[in-house]
């Protein structure tokens, strides 16, 4: 039971190094390398994401009907990533900065949502109901996993070699081979029946899920592009930011196996919305920190990446338990469940980085309209989301089986 999970955690580990972590370095590595403005840097993160809007959804129907080619579109995913990562970080930008900032998060963001999309509906596929929480903890596990190594790596790196965001590319790449060759042959060809629908009346169908997912996923999307940027102006603490990160993660990773557990015991919905609302507190709080607060953001790290990891672990399984029981195609449906959380990036790179800039943040200027400007950002707004979210998941969690 346990050799057949690993396969599956070693590519979400893949997947968790190319997620997070990359909207965590990859805007402030070409603000300080290329002094591309913050304005600019959003408003390609939303046109990527505006990509997504069409692409996840038809990478979703393209895994459903080419099951037989399951296992060339996994090694197609792996390799656009990794050489979109190269290209990020390994190379000098050949072209325009922000042009090949957008070239290669693109090709990123490509296999990203493709691997995605494989690897959930395949372990939907591959495993029963009551086996759904199990193959989440190690998948979520090897995932946040994943983000720990990429958030600390550059910062490890730096010590060893000159250019570390070049080596944490080489890693990925190195990582991606090897994430294709274990999993090669457990990817599956076989077919399970479904419920036949239009992709209207299946977006229709899940559409209060997908709603849930977009909800959940903007605070988290918005801290995470503001993160580097809150501990750096913020709190004072610029040199903190990687270790600071890896209490984060580890946290989410840690905590991981236990909501898990807890949710086997007393079920997914109130574990959710205990870790939600603990969240919601978390944020709260961090809108009144300042320069030097940094054991309260501490505990605010711990606190909301283990709530984070139960949103990672148990978010999933939720959704798969709800295709499961209306027998809804499982891969159409994460390509629809993936472009939900591919918005709320979107939603964050068009509205809160240009946000940032009008309401006078600017990271070579700081000013305290900005820092107040910034607060507000990365606290009060995820806060209020986050109401929404737990409204969502209430009212969802009442009817769901």
């Amino acid at each position: 039971m346990i050799k057949a999970k690993v396969p599956f955690a070693v590519v979400g580990a893949l997947l968790g190094a190319a997620g997070l972590p990359l909207y965590i370095h990859a805007p402030k590595y070409f603000v300080d390398t290329y002094d591309v403005s913050l304005t600019a840097l959003g408003a390609v993160l939303f046109g990527l994401r505006l990509l997504d809007v069409v692409q996840d959804p038809l990478l979703g129907r393209l895994v459903s009907r080419a099951k037989d080619y399951i296992r060339a579109l996994v090694i197609i995913g792996a390799t656009l990533m990794a050489l979109g990562m190269i290209g990020l970080f390994a190379i000098s930008a050949p072209i325009l900065p922000i042009l090949w900032f957008a070239l290669t998060l693109a090709a990123v963001f490509t296999g990203f949502s493709l691997l995605t999309i494989i690897l959930y509906s395949q372990c939907a596929i591959l495993f029963t109901k009551p086996e759904q929480i199990i193959v989440a903890r190690w998948r979520e596990t090897g995932q946040l996993l994943g983000i720990c190594l990429a958030a600390i790596a550059p910062t490890v790196l730096a010590s060893f070699i000159e250019t570390p965001f070049s080596g944490f590319a080489l890693g990925f790449s190195g990582l991606a081979i090897f994430a294709v060759l274990l999993t090669f042959g457990h990817w599956t060809t076989h077919a399970v029946e479904v419920v036949q629908s239009s992709f209207a009346t299946l977006a229709f169908a899940l559409k209060p899920y997908l709603l849930l997912g977009f909800l959940n996923a903007a605070p988290v999307a918005i801290t995470s592009t503001l993160f580097l940027f809150f501990v750096e102006h913020r709190l004072g603490s610029a040199d903190l930011a990687g270790p600071l990160l890896v209490i984060f993660f580890l946290s989410a990773a840690v905590s991981s196996p236990v909501w898990s557990y807890l949710a086997q015991r007393v079920g997914i919905v109130p574990v959710l919305l205990v870790a939600m609302i603990a969240t919601l507190i978390s944020f709260v709080f961090a809108f009144g920190l300042g320069t030097g607060s940094i054991v309260p953001f501490i505990v605010i790290c711990i606190v909301t990446g283990a709530t984070t990891g139960a949103d990672m672990t148990l978010m999933p399984v939720f959704f798969t338990n709800h295709l499961k029981s209306q027998n809804h195609p499982a891969d159409i449906s994460f390509g629809l469940w993936s472009f939900a959380s591919k918005l709320a990036l979107a939603f964050a790179a068009i509205l809160v980085l240009p946000a940032l800039e009008l309401t006078g943040f600017d990271p070579n200027a700081v000013t305290e309209n900005g820092l107040l400007s910034l607060g507000v950002a990365y606290a009060i707004v995820p806060s209020f989301l986050k109401v929404l979210a737990i409204y969502m998941m209430y009212r969802i969690g009442k009817y769901h089986a």
